[in-house]
């Protein structure tokens, strides 16, 4: 398995595993998947980026991106479900599947936006994880 596919994996479980961020998001409603929400509110999988490493000694290090996307109809509810992430990624112990090992997982950013629509709030997380990947 891809080290940035194990990744979202790996978040994917955690949060279901995390009962303050399902008591904002419903379980059913955090999919690893593309297209717009069909629920809200939701949190969806988006884009994903692998970079080497540059200071890596054994050339294994590759720092991940995850970008999550949260659509609700409400911005406080938005900037709630956000905090939810920072808490359940933050201070955790990804495991990711396939031989690879999470060193580090930040938040390095989170956008709120609303959207034109006037009614739907968009935000926009992304996730940062220094992952040694399998030999």
């Amino acid at each position: 398995m891809a080290p940035d596919r194990a990744l979202q994996r790996a978040l994917l479980a955690r949060f279901l595993a995390e009962p303050a961020l399902v008591a904002l998001v419903p379980a059913a409603n955090i999919i690893d998947g593309d297209g717009a929400p069909q629920r809200f509110p939701s949190i969806l999988f988006g884009e994903g980026q692998a970079v080497r490493e540059p200071q890596s000694l054994c050339g294994r290090e590759r720092r991940l991106y995850a970008t999550l996307h949260v659509w609700t109809k409400s911005a406080p509810h938005a900037r709630d479900i956000a905090d939810g992430i920072v808490a359940a990624v933050e201070g955790a112990t990804l495991q990711l599947e396939g031989g690879h090992r999470a060193v580090t997982a930040i938040v390095s950013s989170t956008r709120l936006l609303r959207d034109p629509d006037g009614e739907t709030s968009h935000g926009v997380v992304t996730v940062e994880s220094l992952v040694e990947v399998a030999g």
